[in-house]
């Protein structure tokens, strides 16, 4: 899927000042990563499994 056709979240962590800001996208089964401040960069797609054992070691 082309990252023109998704639909971007930015992290509630990201601040306005451009630092550190992570967007993901979501699909069914799939959750697309990438840096915001490099739309056109590499992005990193993982399962929704892998993601949400991914946020649990987080918490």
């Amino acid at each position: 899927m082309k990252s023109t056709e998704l639909t971007w979240f930015k992290s509630s962590y990201s601040d306005d000042e451009g630092a550190e800001c992570v967007e993901i996208a979501t699909i069914p089964y799939t959750i697309h990563i990438r840096d915001s401040k490099r739309k056109n960069g590499p992005q990193l797609a993982v399962p929704t499994t892998a993601w949400a054992h991914f946020i649990n070691y987080c918490r």
